[in-house]
């Protein structure tokens, strides 16, 4: 049985006398990949920050394995666009050795861009670059606030496949918030839906079936979820192609025929 990393037990935040989230509760073990989902104001991010341990809570208890380590990936970085600031540089800040910051890129395909400027990456590049900032510290954990924001569709597909990839090679737990429904629900292994508290729960294809999903979402974004992650089983490239197209293709084929 796998080791359960962090177990949430109806945690709740009020912040300034208003119940931002409350009664939540839910677990993650090593290899799980559990993505939040929910409406803008669902208090997705807030319930992050009490697991990063920079939001206190206000009821209800986080219980963490001793000596858990945790990666965390921002939505996103502001840099002054005047500061001078190279890949091996900013890796330079966490600390790690050159090693650990040449393998944590290496990890996550972008390798090549050890000398290159922050500036001149695209936004595909950038969230790799921050996904590799959270492997130097080896984590047990994987906390990921919106991976493919700023990035084109193919770009996301692509970013997915790297994620479920690092969790099987370092035998992680995964965190996700995200709002690519479609793209999500064929990444994820399981799906907690807020809205303040946990509106449903569960594996990908329960969750889009269930009623509180559809009243949020809509019958047609439901209907079109299940769909995708049903067909969804090739992979992407760094470029978000498929790869082996032709089976895939055969595949989707083969499941539309039925």
């Amino acid at each position: 049985m796998a080791e359960t990393l962090l177990t949430l037990n109806d945690v709740g935040v009020i912040l300034g006398g208003q119940t931002i989230v409350e009664r939540v509760r839910f677990s993650v073990s090593r290899g799980d990949i559990v993505t939040v989902i929910g409406p803008n104001g669902a208090g997705k991010t807030t319930l992050i920050k009490a697991i990063l341990g920079l939001q206190p809570i206000s009821t209800g208890r986080i219980d963490k394995t001793p000596g858990l380590t945790i990666g965390y990936v921002p939505q996103h970085i502001q840099f002054q666009p005047t500061l001078p600031l190279t890949v091996k540089r900013f890796l330079s800040l966490t600390r790690a050795s050159v090693a650990d910051c040449r393998k944590a890129l290496e990890q996550t395909n972008v390798g090549h861009l050890y000398d290159a400027s922050i500036h001149h990456l695209s936004g595909g590049e950038m969230q790799r670059l921050l996904i590799a900032r959270a492997l130097v510290r080896r984590p047990d954990l994987l906390v990921l606030d919106e991976p493919a924001q700023g990035v084109d569709v193919n770009g996301q597909a692509a970013l997915y496949d790297l994620i479920r990839a690092l969790r099987e090679r370092l035998n992680c737990g995964v965190i996700m918030i995200s709002h690519d429904l479609h793209l999500v629900m064929a990444a994820t292994d399981k799906v907690l839906c807020l809205n303040q508290h946990v509106c449903c729960s569960g594996y990908p294809e329960q969750v889009s079936h269930d009623p509180a999903f559809v009243e949020l979402f809509g019958r047609h974004v439901a209907d079109s979820v299940a769909v995708y992650h049903h067909h969804h089983n090739h992979q992407h490239d760094l470029h978000g192609d498929v790869v082996n197209h032709e089976q895939s293709r055969e595949n989707c084929e083969h499941h539309a025929s039925h």
